[in-house]
């Protein structure tokens, strides 16, 4: 089987060669910012309604966790196009994080469509690096759908156990890799390297429950869905919740 991956890898980059050169020369990436908002417009409602009962599950807990103010002070990592806003309690005061400009205007009319919570603002930045948030400044860390993309899971997860609040809550959801040595674990390794142009950096094959396993959380639950869009590359899902 490991030798079928890179043979396999290499017919799948002759097949997409266009777009392999377009990363190589540099002119793919700001394409590539630029029509992903686009794309996950469409495929996160599809995404939604497959996972809506276990998203409002997960989300119900939030609504607990009111920090000094007497409100849920929520910030969400990749926010996207705002697709999680609908399963947040009443009274959330959410700040948004993504290094990506162009979400801006599907966040704005996101929230226009979910007024029971206040929208704080919107910041552009990268997960490792949330310097414009202060320490222990929110009560609740959403992140679904993103460390499968960043450049360091481990760095993210620092920086979300600092703005979180002393018993603050990361409430995660993210696709992980197949079982080592299965068939599905090869196409994920044989998809990968074309498969990070066309989803922005996303990876197929993190095992990104050990990264959360390692980032000193006091309290850590977890359990494993099926992928919810069984015809894409990615694999069962992991979601739960990891206390400060």
């Amino acid at each position: 089987m490991d030798v079928l991956v890179p043979l396999l890898q290499l017919l799948v980059l002759l097949l997409t060669l266009p777009l392999h050169l377009m990363a190589l020369l540099g002119c793919w990436q700001p394409l590539c910012k630029s029509y992903f908002p686009y794309l996950m417009a469409v495929l996160t409602p599809k995404s939604n309604r497959k996972m809506e009962s276990k998203k409002r599950e997960l989300f119900s807990q939030i609504k607990g966790l009111t920090g000094a103010s007497g409100e849920v002070a929520l910030l969400e990592l990749g926010c996207g196009t705002g697709a999680n806003f609908q399963f947040y309690p009443p009274g959330c005061r959410v700040t948004c994080l993504d290094p990506n400009p162009h979400f801006e205007k599907f966040l704005t009319k996101s929230m226009a469509e979910n007024r029971h919570l206040q929208y704080e603002r919107f910041v552009v930045a990268p997960g490792e690096d949330m310097k414009q948030l202060a320490d222990g400044s929110m009560d609740v860390v959403v992140c679904t759908l993103v460390l499968c993309s960043v450049q360091s899971p481990r760095k993210v997860l620092q920086e979300v156990r600092r703005v979180l609040r002393p018993g603050g809550v990361l409430f995660f959801w993210e696709h992980v890799a197949e079982p080592y040595g299965s068939w599905a674990f090869m196409w994920q390794q044989v998809f990968e390297p074309t498969w990070k142009h066309i989803g922005d950096g996303c990876c197929l094959t993190r095992e990104t429950w050990k990264d959360l396993e390692n980032a000193q959380f006091s309290e850590i639950q977890m359990e494993r869905q099926p992928p919810p869009l069984k015809w894409l590359p990615v694999g069962p899902h992991i979601m739960g919740k990891a206390v400060k």
